[in-house]
């Protein structure tokens, strides 16, 4: 590929990998951004030297990630790139893995505690300096329905979202709901005897009062503290 333009395909018309390829280089060397326009179907299949079956299928292979997204009627444009392909891959592992060792269970489990663990110190010096203000409603509400007996879900993501939205990394928030969504799928059909909403609303309770101390190190352990209970239903 020429710097700034696409460069023909040279005989690789039903090379996926090579149009896929090209069209990725298109847009990074020209700084293109979600929403951007890209060249009609015409203008491509002349500029890569490609037959409209080969395009079609490498633009179909694109849009599926995220990385094109096709309008009909209206053209072809720049995607915004979503986690969902690793969300559907994941989810059919864990759902493999339930029938398996949860090896893959155990995995996603690995990662989101290793997140929400090593961002201890960033999330400690945040609310230390602007406050619990956001968080408390939330505990209070899990506490309401743990002692009705009930689950809460909601306020258990809305609680983990408030951590770490506020560090202004996206990646992260988008990383910890697709393990959150994947997870949430196989919870119920997880082994081993599942902990009480009063045992979850003690967790968060105690996430909460930990990070008040201003303490990173404790606030680590409180966190680690939380993923107890799923661990033993792991077997671990």
């Amino acid at each position: 590929m020429t710097t700034g333009g696409l460069s023909r395909a040279r005989g690789a018309a039903g090379n996926q990998s090579f149009i896929r390829d090209q069209m990725k280089s298109y847009i990074l060397e020209r700084g293109l951004k979600a929403g951007d326009p890209l060249p009609n179907e015409q203008e491509l299949m002349a500029q890569l030297g490609v037959g409209r079956h080969p395009l079609r299928e490498a633009m179909k292979a694109l849009q599926a990630v995220g990385i094109i997204e096709i309008r009909h009627g209206y053209g072809t444009y720049v995607g915004e790139v979503s986690l969902q392909s690793l969300e559907d891959g994941l989810a059919f592992r864990m759902s493999q893995s339930m029938a398996g060792d949860l090896r893959d269970v155990q995995n996603v489990l690995e990662v989101r505690q290793a997140i929400e663990v090593g961002l201890a110190e960033e999330v400690v010096a945040y609310f230390t300096a602007h406050g619990y203000d956001t968080l408390e409603p939330i505990v209070q509400r899990m506490e309401a329905k743990a002692e009705a007996g009930e689950y809460f879900p909601d306020e258990d993501w809305a609680f983990h979202q408030a951590l770490y939205e506020p560090l202004g990394n996206a990646l992260v928030i988008d990383l910890l709901s697709v393990f959150w969504r994947t997870f949430a799928q196989v919870d119920v059909r997880l082994p081993g005897a599942r902990y009480t909403p009063a045992d979850a609303a003690t967790w968060h309770r105690d996430l909460l009062n930990t990070l008040k101390t201003g303490n990173p190190e404790a606030f680590a352990r409180s966190m680690k503290n939380h993923f107890h209970g799923i661990h033993t239903r792991l077997g671990e």
